[in-house]
């Protein structure tokens, strides 16, 4: 689930506020504990509520009609002026929460369902060539290279540059990457990984995904490689696949900061995030003849009606070919 508008970006979530009232935290802990949600899933859930009922307070949840949900969409479209995305993110809140009471047995209809929501702009994913994915991978040893050019050209200075930087954290920044390309996983799957998911003998890792859902994921070559050289030279003893400075688990703010840094000096746009390297993985994969439904599997959709967006890209580039090419397109 996404991220509520206004709120900081954030790979490794905060724990989700404590709910003041009770039937609330219960459906938040069932979210959490029974249905698996992700921790940023459940802070986005309480946050919609907490949200949501100071505008039908203090009546009870249970006393809510239809009504009332269509007079908050109004609210929420034409005076708060939200997006499409943002008003479904708080109505995906709402029709979960009912959706639960309902399975308690505390009301017999759910209220939220059959509320008319705006439909979503279709939107193909942004993705990276092929070149370009290569001078992103590239970038972390480029960056390291101009740190030992600096630090020759000071080799007579009596005050020599600080590095605060070092080969280890170079070669982490590299595997970092070249595990995102190689695999597809989402950020929060990577900086969850631990040392024992690695099978070396076999070249591919174990992710835990959303709902708690694990699935394996292969690795090139480049990318065990740059993953043994990190870990030959790290300093530090730990479970965790991927460390920081002081040895703690990376956290993605710190992922998403580092790609900004490489994204600029592979002459990319910087805005560019983790999950676009998710979406070139896909893209790549169906462009050179992979099928669907095993791009599916290694993505870790529920659904292959997620990933046939990825067909709608190679289908539109494709176009884009023939009517540069053919001499009657």
């Amino acid at each position: 689930m996404a991220k509520l508008k206004n709120q900081p970006p954030t790979a490794q979530p905060d724990p989700a506020p404590k709910a003041v009232d009770p039937v609330v935290a219960e459906f938040l802990a069932w979210s959490r504990e029974e249905r698996g949600q992700s921790p940023l899933t459940v802070r986005n859930y309480a946050q919609a509520l907490a949200e949501f009922y100071p505008s039908v307070a203090p009546r009870p949840w249970w006393s809510l009609e239809q009504r009332d949900f269509r007079n908050y969409l109004y609210r929420l479209s034409r005076e708060q002026k939200l997006s499409p995305s943002s008003i479904r993110l708080r109505f995906a809140a709402l029709r979960s929460f009912y959706q639960y009471s309902l399975k308690m047995g505390r009301i017999k209809i759910n209220p939220v369902k059959g509320v008319p929501l705006p439909k979503l702009a279709r939107r193909l994913p942004v993705f990276m060539t092929e070149h370009q994915v290569i001078s992103l991978l590239d970038a972390p040893h480029r960056r390291w290279a101009m740190e030992l050019i600096k630090l020759a050209r000071s080799s007579g200075e009596k005050k020599r540059p600080h590095f605060a930087w070092n080969e280890w954290q170079m070669w982490r920044d590299a595997a970092i990457l070249e595990t995102f390309y190689s695999s597809g996983m989402r950020l929060n799957e990577l900086i969850q990984l631990d040392r024992k998911t690695v099978d070396w003998s076999n070249g591919c890792v174990r992710v835990l995904g959303k709902g708690n859902k694990e699935r394996i994921c292969p690795l090139g070559e480049p990318a065990l490689q740059a993953l043994r050289q990190y870990l030959d030279l790290c300093p530090f003893e730990t479970k965790w696949l991927f460390v920081s400075a002081q040895g703690k688990r990376l956290n993605g703010r710190t992922v998403q900061l580092f790609l900004k840094t490489y994204l600029k000096l592979a002459g990319l746009d910087y805005k560019l995030t983790p999950h676009k390297l998710r979406h070139t993985f896909a893209t790549h994969l169906l462009e050179h003849g992979a099928d669907l439904r095993s791009v599916q599997e290694l993505l870790g959709h529920s659904q292959l009606t997620t990933t046939q967006i990825y067909t709608s890209v190679s289908v539109e580039r494709l176009k884009k070919v023939y009517q540069g090419a053919h001499p009657r397109a």
